[in-house]
């Protein structure tokens, strides 16, 4: 049969194919499994502290379980659509989650320190073929003009997994032992690839792809994995290590640049690339990975900004700063269906990219108000702010960006989008906590100023103090000293809020400097998708 031949019946083929299984029972499979590797790359942060206690390690040693973690998983996003096609991408899934569940299992049970980073390092490498998986299988089972629809069940493990994480994790803890924080992945892990190996099946198309995939691209592999992995220890190792000042770092920051560098260039150059970045010659797609960079580094920072302030300065335990995110995450999940089923088919999906980021920059700029007397409603409030104008980003975000790219393309860009919005994470807590730590030393030096003994407003608040300590009973002899004592840390309180309103000031002119970048995506009228509209 001529090749021009074979080429229309494989159209055909792949036109007329359609999954066996209910489409939202997969989309709701392969999101549980997704959900569960998301929920483990925060709920372990909280166990921490025990973790080092009951292995007699130090805190910095303990939290290599999660570098490990993040290192490995990193390496493999970029190159998950390359492991499914090398072996089928329904069989790569189901051994991900297979292996994912079994190292899960180890890590619960581990009796050392080491023990532990390698299961972490294993469980990280299989973790991060979960989510680009997904998402290539949830693109490929709904047509085009279902995907926002299918991107909101997608929303929810990306945006409420690193909500309910630290505190599922913290309580997980107290009750029970760290160890369950590994443990209660084996029945959902066992449930979801069960269910994945009878609803799933790879398309026309993705077994066609497998003979591609035979001939290993080594260079390009290893230069993803000497800069990745360097990127992700200098992103999480840099607060503690103090950033460029650190050697090791300095060394880190060297080898991510080269390996990053030199992959992209082999990656352009190469005739059989392990990944194939052609895919941001799609404007749509290199828009929509500008904008969930910017929408993933405000996710990841605000979520874990937030839950700190309440910790450390407002004495709130665990289970109250989680449940200060609550209301947030409440008020996405409710959001979604209706952005997925009213605006989506109604109003031009950029306009709603945009009204998203510009109503998240007008509610970070409410953060910039901060005071050390909010109650916890009012923090709640804050926070339920910001996550309004998150519900309107990721799902319309997500289906502009993979509307207008060729189906074969799909599984690679899966891989990408995943892989940058976890960086932009990482890259958005590393910048939120070096700028905490900086503008709080700057804020206090200022402070400083204002205390000294000539100073009539500081002497007469430390004669109130006094006062205030007498009434309480207190020894004359140390009132004094007492005294200066709170005042030096009602100076640090002072530091800390207008360096926490420096921050939500930054992030939101951020947001809103996404607002006018939405305009490069291609327009296209309501209720059409940009594909179709395009003649894609």
């Amino acid at each position: 049969m001529p090749a021009e031949a074979l080429a229309a019946a494989s159209a055909a083929s792949d036109a007329r194919w359609r999954p066996a299984a209910n489409p939202w029972a997969i989309a709701v499979v392969v999101t549980l499994a997704a959900f569960m590797e998301i929920l483990d790359s925060t709920i372990v942060n909280v166990s921490l502290p025990h973790i080092a206690g009951s292995m007699s390690v130090s805190y910095d040693d303990a939290t290599w379980t999660l570098t490990s973690y993040l290192v490995a998983n990193g390496i493999v996003l970029p190159i998950a659509g390359w492991f499914g096609r090398l072996f089928g991408r329904k069989r790569y899934f189901v051994i991900c989650i297979l292996a994912f569940t079994l190292f899960s299992f180890l890590c619960g049970i581990a009796t050392s320190l080491p023990q532990l980073i390698v299961f972490r390092l294993l469980q990280g490498f299989f973790g991060g073929g979960l989510q680009p998986s997904q998402q290539s299988i949830i693109l490929d089972t709904f047509e085009p003009a279902q995907r926002g629809r299918a991107f909101s069940v997608v929303a929810v493990a990306v945006i409420f997994a690193p909500v309910i994480g630290p505190t599922f994790g913290g309580w997980i803890t107290d009750t029970y032992s760290w160890r369950w924080v590994f443990l209660i992945n084996v029945p959902v892990g066992v449930f979801a690839a069960i269910a994945v190996t009878q609803l799933v099946e790879d398309p026309p198309w993705v077994k066609r792809d497998r003979a591609d995939a035979k001939d290993i691209d080594f260079i390009g592999l290893s230069l993803i994995a000497l800069g990745l992995g360097s990127l992700q220890v200098m992103l999480d190792r840099g607060e503690d290590a103090d950033w460029f000042d650190s050697p090791l770092i300095r060394l880190f920051g060297v080898v991510a640049a080269v390996g990053l560098i030199g992959a992209i260039v082999w990656l352009l150059l190469a005739k059989r690339p392990i990944v194939n970045l052609r895919v941001f010659a799609d404007r749509n797609f290199a828009v929509g990975c500008l904008l969930m960079f910017a929408i993933g580094s405000i996710l990841y920072a605000t979520a874990v900004l937030i839950p700190q302030l309440v910790q450390v300065w407002y004495g709130y335990t665990a289970m109250l700063a989680g449940l200060v995110l609550s209301p947030g995450a409440l008020l996405v999940l409710a959001l979604i269906p209706f952005v997925a089923r009213v605006l989506l088919p109604n109003v031009q999906t950029r306009f709603i990219v945009a009204f998203g980021f510009f109503s998240l920059g007008l509610a970070l700029l409410l953060a910039h108000f901060l005071t050390p007397t909010l109650a916890f409603w009012q923090v709640a409030a804050l926070r339920a702010a910001q996550s309004f104008g998150l519900a309107f980003l990721f799902v319309p975000n997500s289906t502009l960006a993979y509307s207008t790219l060729p189906r074969a393309l799909n599984a690679d860009a899966s891989s990408l989008y995943v892989l940058l919005r976890n960086i932009a994470g990482s890259v958005g807590i590393s910048l939120a906590t070096a700028t905490l730590v900086n503008r709080s030393q700057m804020h206090r030096a200022y402070l400083v100023d204002h205390t000294s003994p000539l100073d009539a407003p500081f002497n007469q608040m430390l004669a109130a103090i006094a006062q205030n300590l007498q009434a309480h009973g207190f020894a004359p002899n140390i009132v004094a000293s007492t005294a200066a004592g709170l005042a030096d840390k009602m100076l640090d309180l002072q530091a800390a809020m207008l360096a926490y309103s420096d921050i939500f000031t930054y992030t939101a002119l951020a947001a809103f400097a996404m607002v006018p970048l939405t305009l490069l995506f291609r327009p296209s009228r309501p209720g059409v998708q940009p594909e179709l509209a395009a003649g894609h």
